[in-house]
């Protein structure tokens, strides 16, 4: 049942690769430019055995590529691939919501070059409009679209 569900529900599909925190945080701090295994633990404080199991998970579900840095010792770095990519700003937008109802004293999001505070918000590409101002509707693959 929740295989049927899944094919339809990209929300469901979408969680099932990245939908545990350490894999978001993994995310986040990659984002951020962490690549190797140590520096993931130390950022997250992370057990050995469940960041092994989640970098695991995300290179097979495309969010990560493994890349050996090192033969001798043989060593890997864990870097971005445009799944992931394209997964950071869904994460600037949860780290959003969470400072904003349950963040006090919680860091901000910043731009690197300026320091100035960033505001993520979700936005329809063809509009610019705010995504919170439309009325939304579930619509089955099969169904057309209206225009």
């Amino acid at each position: 049942m929740i295989e049927e569900f899944e094919k339809r529900c990209p929300v469901a599909r979408g969680l099932d690769r990245v939908g545990d925190a350490w894999s978001m945080l993994i995310l986040r701090d990659a984002g951020l430019g962490i690549t190797r295994f140590d520096q993931f633990r130390a950022s997250l404080g992370i057990a050995p055995n469940i960041l092994t199991r989640r970098l695991k998970a995300l290179t097979d579900a495309g969010l990560l590529e493994r890349r050996r840095y090192s033969e001798h010792p043989p060593r890997d770095e864990y870097v971005l691939t445009e799944a992931g990519r394209d997964f950071l700003p869904v994460l600037l937008v949860i780290g959003a919501w969470g400072r904003r109802h349950h963040g006090k004293g919680a860091r901000r999001i910043a731009d690197a070059e300026t320091g100035r505070t960033l505001e993520p918000v979700v936005v329809d590409r063809e509009t610019g409009r705010p995504i919170e101002s439309f009325r939304v509707s579930l619509v089955d693959p099969e169904e057309s679209p209206q225009a």
